[in-house]
């Protein structure tokens, strides 16, 4: 069985580290979707990532002496979780991204924390919304609706809709966490986990990327669009779920939910640096009250402060 991580414990600097990189890749695959998208339609794009990293995955496993089950019931449970946590939001980010930029879908992307707040209240019996939850949760909202702006109200246009769609992949995320605990239950190795979820996900996106984007039709992408997708499928996937897992296994989820502000940052500085982006000074408002609604979740900072000035 795999062990149980400790929770809410300060993290060791091996432990920063891995998440510093594991943000720098999970940002890292908002600027390879914006190279790729020049020359892929959404789907294929998905196709291509969750089928690369499927690849570099499972030939990884047998050289540390695992391998796939084959029970129908490990298999259900792999579908579900590419479903929730591959297949639909990487397609609403990407389909999302064709409309936005990649740090303000980055940005959309970090309100996952507050949703998995909200999802795992209702759905949970041993992790009710306290009082600092329930105060991050409502700064973050506010700090989403300030980034989207007032046109939230408005006509529901491409941008409102690529915005929520990104929204949308981040609530599929808080589902994705929920569901992934049965895989703890059912003793499969968190690298197997991986492995399973993202070729269940490949064989999904398959047809959906067959029928709606006819790839064979499109011309072949130049070498920028190719390093972009080999970026993003043994960069921003393969390798940082590998990331992803070892945080999950030492340092737990609660530590582990913090990648999700930092997200943002890589993805901006890559957007501004490479693409040359732009954003708003309100949305640089709304990721400060993401990071203040993360500070309140965690609960952590609140402690502290409360324990120096007691």
């Amino acid at each position: 069985m795999i062990a149980t991580p400790a929770i809410n414990r300060p993290m060791t600097s091996h432990e920063w580290a891995m998440l510093l990189a594991l943000s720098a890749l999970w940002g890292g695959s908002f600027f390879f979707t914006d190279v790729a998208l020049r020359a892929l339609p959404p789907f294929t794009l998905v196709l291509l990532r969750v089928a690369g990293a499927a690849l570099i995955l499972n030939a990884t496993i047998p050289l540390l002496g695992l391998r796939l089950p084959t029970d129908a019931r490990s298999w259900i449970a792999f579908f579900g979780m590419g479903l929730l946590n591959n297949a639909v939001p990487f397609c609403l980010i990407v389909w999302g991204q064709t409309h936005i930029v990649s740090g303000l879908a980055a940005i959309l992307n970090a309100t996952t924390p507050l949703w998995t707040v909200i999802v795992t209240h209702f759905f949970t019996a041993e992790e009710k919304m306290t009082g600092n939850r329930l105060a991050g949760v409502v700064i973050g909202l506010i700090g989403v609706t300030i980034m989207i702006g007032p046109n939230v109200f408005d006509g529901l246009g491409a941008t409102i809709l690529a915005q929520l769609a990104v929204l949308g992949a981040a609530i599929s995320y808080a589902f994705a966490a929920l569901f992934g605990r049965r895989f703890r239950r059912m003793g499969v190795a968190p690298m197997v986990t991986a492995t399973g979820q993202v070729t269940a996900s490949t064989l999904m996106v398959l047809p959906v990327a067959l029928l709606v984007d006819h790839p064979w039709t499109l011309a072949m992408p130049g070498l920028s669009v190719w390093a972009a997708v080999l970026g993003i499928a043994a960069l921003s996937t393969a390798l940082a779920y590998v990331l992803y897992f070892r945080i999950l296994a030492t340092a737990g989820t609660t530590n582990l939910m913090l990648v999700t502000f930092l997200i943002p940052f890589s993805a901006i500085l890559l957007g501004a640096l490479v693409l040359a982006e732009q954003l708003d000074t309100k949305q640089f408002i709304g990721m400060m009250l993401i990071g203040m609604a993360l500070a309140a979740i965690d609960g952590r900072l609140m402690k502290r402060f409360k324990l120096r000035f007691a």
